[in-house]
């Protein structure tokens, strides 16, 4: 199917789906996880010989590593299936009840965005989570994979649509397959009303240059851990080691460690040996490198996102100094604070400029599923509609009801009815 015929099809399925019962949307997610099991084994062929090409085009690591599909990912995704179809109805929700004149009611309402397209990196684990929350959100969706997880994908979609078959409308899914296909859909500002990409930077900004359509995501996942100088170092070190070490090819993992001067000597050589046992390859500044042995850092290691073993480091002597470097060179995606002071804490909570802001804790934690959101879009860093991971809500956007019984506008005008403004 070409995009303007996909677009056009997933724009009235969208009108349809709005309209479904919260238990017509969840029966949905159960065919889904149903039917993705029922394919199995032509899901696992299929992702095999996506894995097989791949390596011989020589994919680096980090995209391979996402590629890989296998019984543990299907056992995952089944699981979100049905943790979403758990949670409650996010449409319909009543935000604002108010009374304008006796027998005049205003209601804001909760109620899908529309046609939502999304383009994907490598993992086919992405597109089960991002098809099934759109459909618990009342949302159709274009999807559009990298051409590494091509094979995978289909046998994802060709499942999804099997499971989904007589309960939602025709059309409110579709596989976007090539390149082109993508420049199409950012055409498709008509049909399609919210796009999300996830993917580099340059990528990103591509999208958001060619395109009427708005945008809404991240490029880079630049985050941060400082160890304040009130730290407690077994502490720092757990939640440091894991942050970069808990999985490397993901946009939450730590990529920066910034350390307070007055506890770097203690803390370093500790965390440096724990990080090194896990294959960390470390880089740091002329400070850092005088207290313990590393490969030098270079101002373009502070602006990388590695998605790999590797993590920069650097020593600041306030925690003001790595407030600022983090405004700075962060991709404003998560960054962490390991302190004990709690003045430190409301500092670096209230001075550092990101989607998501911790304390004693690691990055890792940045997830749609480890939220309680049942799984994830994506995550935003903008600040306009959705910020963070992007689970149901930021997929829902909100519509004004006004419930009368004859009233006119001149009637305000000529006082025959005064405005009450009473909240209900």
């Amino acid at each position: 199917m070409q995009v303007k015929e996909a677009a056009a099809a997933a724009r009235q399925a969208a009108y349809a789906l709005a309209q479904l019962t919260d238990e017509q949307r969840n029966a949905a997610l159960r065919g889904m996880a149903e039917a993705l099991q029922r394919h199995a084994p032509g899901i696992f062929a299929a992702n095999e010989q996506d894995m097989r090409k791949a390596e011989e085009e020589k994919l680096a690591f980090p995209l391979l590593k996402r590629l890989k599909f296998d019984e543990s990912k299907l056992s995952d995704v089944c699981a979100g299936l049905s943790s979403l179809a758990a949670l409650p109805d996010p449409l319909g929700k009543i935000t604002l009840k108010r009374e304008l004149s006796p027998g005049l009611d205003l209601y804001r309402v909760s109620c899908p965005i529309g046609v939502i397209g999304v383009v994907f990196e490598s993992r086919p684990d992405a597109l089960v989570q991002i098809a099934s929350l759109c459909v618990k959100s009342g949302n159709a969706v274009l999807l559009k994979g990298g051409r590494e997880a091509l094979g995978t994908n289909r046998a994802l979609m060709e499942a999804l649509l099997e499971g989904t078959k007589g309960i939602l409308p025709d059309g409110w899914g579709a596989l976007m397959e090539t390149r082109e296909d993508v420049n199409s859909m950012l055409a498709e500002d008509r049909s399609i009303d919210l796009i999300i990409p996830r993917g580099s930077n340059a990528f990103v900004r591509y999208i958001m240059d060619h395109t009427n359509i708005p945008v809404m995501g991240h490029a880079d996942g630049i985050c941060h851990t400082y160890v304040d100088a009130s730290a407690d170092v077994e502490m720092a070190v757990r939640v440091a080691v894991d942050a970069k070490t808990q999985a490397l090819a993901v946009c939450n993992a730590m990529e920066t460690m910034l350390v307070h001067r007055d506890i770097a000597e203690k803390f370093l050589p500790v965390c440096f040996a724990a990080l090194r046992e896990k294959g960390v390859e470390i880089r740091g500044d002329e400070r850092v490198r005088r207290i313990a042995d590393c490969a030098p850092a270079t101002e373009k290691d502070w602006e990388t996102e590695y998605l790999d073993a590797i993590l920069s480091v650097k020593i600041v002597d306030s925690e003001e100094e790595a407030v600022n470097h983090i405004n700075r060179y962060g991709s404003h995606h998560t960054d962490a604070i390991i302190a004990s002071d709690r003045e430190a804490q409301e500092k670096f909570l209230m001075g550092v400029d990101s989607a998501g802001v911790y304390v004693n804790c690691s990055t890792r934690f940045a997830d749609g599923y480890r939220y309680g959101f049942g799984a994830e879009v994506g995550i935003s860093t903008g600040k306009l509609h959705a910020r963070g991971p992007v689970g149901l809500e930021g997929l829902c956007t909100y519509k004004y009801q006004l419930l009368g019984s004859g009233q006119t506008v001149e009637d305000t005008v000529t006082g025959r009815i005064a405005y009450t403004h009473r909240d209900l």
